[in-house]
């Protein structure tokens, strides 16, 4: 578990000898158990200490049980990755691989790593679907306090099951792995052991369709002799409350949890023993009364079941579980990392409202749950949890946002001195707690808030000398953890959290500086894929639930936005060809509803640029702004994949759609239809305009900037585009006024009011008004900090050219200003991290760059002279490693080989 959001561990250059691999991966993950492939891509990153060093060549074995199976020979390659290339690999077998490094002088480094690969056929699973049989025992609720506190709501969920199978090993153990997922939730344990630490299992996926299985290895856990295995299951996103349809249990997928696994146990002699799960396992409810993701969690500990998953335990009032066979049709081996505790956050303050009830603040927003510390409480005394992210004005919780979501648990105690609950089947967004019958004093030391998240790599860390922007990059790194629960959602607190789809391209780019998301996302576009209707269009949510709308404008474009994207910054392209039937499918239908090339038919729910300020920005332009977005990366897609005729046609197309956008948006003047913010960011971000129009197109932005006293309207289509393209435009000081703002509606605003994520509405919260509309007033919601992008783009100068893959060909091009007097930022790309940091001081420059092996950069030095640049003390002309470019009036430029830089200039 990690303390904070902090990078991964990586070498550092200056500490190095020579060219180095590090971060070996399988699949893009760390030693994976469990893979679903049996030709996984391998890759690493690379460190050096040298200026211009790079891999000459490398080489990649593959062993098993200490023999090669696959040599990939030296390869005079600068490529990080390379996919295993020999004899297809085998089921549920360990893997050890070797990488060798070689740099242009012959220096050889190497480095290895482990994976292992799951059940690759259906047949090798011997585990059927066990359930609560409800024929054996038709009153699942013991008798004890049937006067328990519940909600309407919470009266509909069942108590969570608890299964568990004994058995005998009667010879020592070499190996042992669990494979197990459910129709639920589940949590196994061995022994009297929990096993691993992944929360929320098995995840989100369509289930209709493919549910991910997870690999465990337990064989420190297992002995001869007699063992048990068991399980806890619950509702989850499977059979419990998901989205705003709660008049009833909304059994979105079935109606109620199953659990399969299967454990594999290797012993020396080469045998094996197999236990499954079926009918032969029992089952019993526990003190878990109910769990739901939105409703909450209710403990009984009086109903505590003892050592129920050890050894010699009385299991004689146990049913038999209902065995439902061993349909795993839809088994998917899990492609990317589990949701897990990744940090504790302790309460900071505990305020007593009146006799037994606390108001307790943890002074961060965040998803997950409490960890409640209970002394002192006599058996049967009831403790209620509940969780808001804001106060009222009178102190009391603020809970009106959450709509039909109780986000309450419960807690019984059994009077045992001490006692700790924490719920294991719900997830809450929250920085406030309210405790009540809690007796005695209620001290910060007994209340901890467990963090819960994707644990999608930690990737890049901005930083800088204004507490102001600090505190903006901190709330937006934590509205991306509070969302990204599995799926990315749109907020982690209300009776909804689902995968709209506009917000989820449209903070990707952000998302991606800041994790390594390539498989979360992965995952969730092939969901995506699934949902999308044999027209083509795809629904606003994915994975789909709830709504039937299909073929919104900027929502429905994820369709081409997530690959393409995913594709530039990690360069696999895999993805691509994944992707390419969902992409041509998703606008060869809005071009049929659309033959004239103006998106104005099929448009669905079109929500325009959702949530901007006092103004409207014209939808059918939004829309053919985001139709050309579409067929351009579906033509660059085509491109890639060597579809030559495809790629001429999607061309074409778009060229005629720029022409079409042009004659009916743009004006003699210059101006577009309707003339906001959004309305101009679109068509310059989208290159849709021609030199002199993007010329107006800018002055007409700036103007309408200016009008409203340098103050935004954009909503979530518009908000990631406006400090980009100011400052590409050489606007960035306006780019900077709206970072710095503090006045409504800004980011700044929220902050000012004490906001530790970024707000679903610039109005959440408002002086004049108070809170927002009830109906959608998220506090943790990522979409209007897709600012975050520039931050690392554009202050701390990390980025792309427009041609680049994989941050292969780096622009480094900072740009002080505003505020600001230093700026950083570290970012590890597919070759290896990059950092930069900037600071202005007695009227100096100094700019610090490490360029990553396997990279090159274009750097762009801000300076008041560029031939007075210097590097490491020496002239530019003169420095190693560095190619002089033609400057321009502000910045001296030149093209840099990798390795570690110090530039100074007259600020």
């Amino acid at each position: 578990m990690t303390t904070d959001w902090v990078l991964s561990e990586a070498p550092d250059p200056a500490e190095l000898t020579g060219l180095t691999a590090y971060d070996l991966r399988c699949e893009h993950r760390v030693e994976p158990l469990g893979i679903g492939t049996a030709r996984p891509r391998l890759s690493w990153r690379l460190a050096s200490p040298a200026r211009g060093d790079r891999q000459d060549a490398f080489r990649v074995r593959v062993l098993r049980d200490g023999g090669q199976v696959w040599d990939s020979g030296w390869r005079s390659e600068w490529e990080t990755y390379v996919d295993h290339g020999g004899a297809p690999l085998t089921s549920q077998t360990d893997y050890v691989w070797q990488l060798s490094v070689r740099d242009p002088a012959g220096q050889v480094t190497s480095a290895e790593a482990t994976f292992a690969t799951g059940l690759f056929h259906d047949d090798e699973w011997e585990a059927h679907w066990i359930e609560h049989d409800y024929e054996t025992d038709p009153y699942f609720e013991p008798p004890v306090d049937r006067q328990e506190p519940r909600t309407v709501r919470q009266a509909t969920i069942a108590p969570p099951r608890h299964y568990r199978r004994s058995f005998e090993l009667t010879r020592s153990v070499s190996r042992a792995r669990i494979y197990a997922t459910a129709h639920g939730l589940y949590q196994f344990s061995a022994n009297g052991e929990r096993v691993g630490e992944d929360e929320l299992t098995p995840g989100w996926t369509d289930y209709r369709e493919r549910v991910a299985y997870q690999t465990y290895d337990v064989t420190d856990l297992l002995h001869e002799g007699e063992n048990v295995i068991g399980a806890v299951l619950g509702e989850g996103w499977w059979s419990g409350y998901v989205g705003w349809d709660t008049r009833s249990h909304a059994h979105h997928y079935g109606k109620k949890p199953q659990l399969l696994a299967q454990l594999v146990v290797d012993h020396p002699d080469g045998s094996r023993t197999v236990v499954a799960t079926d009918g032969r396992w029992v089952e019993h409810v526990g003190p878990i009364r109910f769990a739901d993701l939105l409703m909450g969690e209710s403990y009984d500990a009086r109903l505590e079941l003892g050592d129920w998953s050890s050894p010699g335990y009385d299991a004689g009032d146990w049913v038999p579980a209902g065995d439902l066979g061993g349909d795993v049709s839809t088994l998917i081996a899990a492609t990317t990392d589990p949701v897990r505790v990744t940090e504790d956050v302790p309460a900071v303050s505990v305020s007593k409202v009146d006799e037994a009830r606390y108001i307790v603040d943890l002074g961060q927003n965040l998803a997950g749950r409490v960890r409640l510390r209970v002394r002192g409480a006599e058996a049967g005394d009831r403790i209620r949890l509940r969780h808001g992210e804001m106060l009222q004005a009178d102190g009391s919780l603020y809970t009106a946002n959450l709509r039909t979501a109780d986000a309450t648990d419960y807690f019984v105690s059994a009077g045992a001195g001490e006692e700790f609950f924490e719920p294991i089947f719900t997830v809450h967004g929250f920085r406030y707690v309210e405790i009540d019958g809690y007796r005695g004093e209620l001290t910060v030391a007994d209340v901890v808030g467990r963090v819960l998240h994707s644990d999608t790599p930690v990737a890049g860390r901005f930083e800088c000398s204004d507490e102001g922007v600090n505190q903006l990059l901190s709330n937006i790194r934590w509205g991306q953890r509070g969302n990204f629960v599995s799926v990315p959602t749109d907020c982690p607190q209300r009776d909804e959290r689902l995968g709209w789809t506009a917000d989820a391209q449209i903070f990707l780019p952000t998302a991606a500086y800041q994790a390594d998301v390539l498989t979360f996302f992965e995952n969730w576009f092939v969901d995506l894929a699934v949902a999308q209707t044999d027209e083509g269009a795809i629904p606003d949510v994915i994975p789909h639930v709830i709504t039937g709308r299909h073929g919104t404008p900027a929502w429905a474009d994820a369709a081409t936005i997530v690959p393409w994207t995913l594709y530039r910054i990690y360069g696999d392209e895999r993805v691509l060809r994944t992707a390419w039937p969902v992409m041509r499918r998703w606008v060869d239908y809005v071009h049929r509803a659309n033959p004239d090339l103006i998106w104005r038919h099929r448009t669905s729910g079109h929500y325009g640029d959702w949530l901007q300020v006092g103004v409207v920005t014209d939808r059918d332009l939004l829309a053919t702004a985001y139709f050309a977005r579409s067929v351009e990366f579906t033509a660059a897609a085509a491109r890639v994949l060597g579809l030559a005729d495809e790629a001429a046609a999607y061309g074409e197309l778009w060229e005629k759609i720029r022409a079409a956008f042009v004659a009916e948006f743009v004006d003699a003047e210059g101006k577009l239809r309707g003339d906001t913010q959004t309305g101009y960011l679109l068509p310059l971000a989208f290159g849709l305009l021609d030199e002199q129009a993007e010329q107006a197109a800018v002055k007409h932005l700036v103007a309408d900037l200016e009008r409203r006293e340098r103050s935004l309207t954009t909503g979530f289509a518009g908000v990631a585009l406006l400090c980009p393209i100011l400052t590409k435009y050489g606007y960035a000081d306006l780019a900077y006024d709206l970072l710095h703002d503090d006045r409504y509606p800004s980011w700044g605003y929220s902050i000012k009011h004490g906001a530790t994520t970024v707000w679903e509405r610039w109005d959440g919260w408002t002086e004049e008004n108070g809170f927002g509309p009830v109906a959608m007033n998220s506090f943790n919601h990522y979409s209007l900090g897709s600012v975050g992008e520039w931050l690392y783009a554009d202050v701390a100068g990390i980025s792309q050219s427009p041609e680049s893959i994989g941050f292969r060909d780096l622009v480094i091009h900072p740009h002080p200003g505003g505020r600001l007097t230093w700026a950083k930022a570290s970012y590890d790309t597919p070759t290896g991290r990059i950092s930069t940091r900037w600071e202005l001081a007695d009227g100096t420059l100094t700019l610090d760059v490490t360029i990553p092996p396997g990279a090159t950069a274009t750097i762009h030095i801000p300076t008041t002279d560029p031939e007075s640049v210097q590097e490491g003390g020496h002239p530019l002309a003169t420095a190693e490693g560095l190619t002089v470019l033609t400057p321009t009036a502000t910045t001296a430029v030149c093209r840099a080989q990798p390795g570690t830089y110090h530039f100074t200039t007259p600020a």
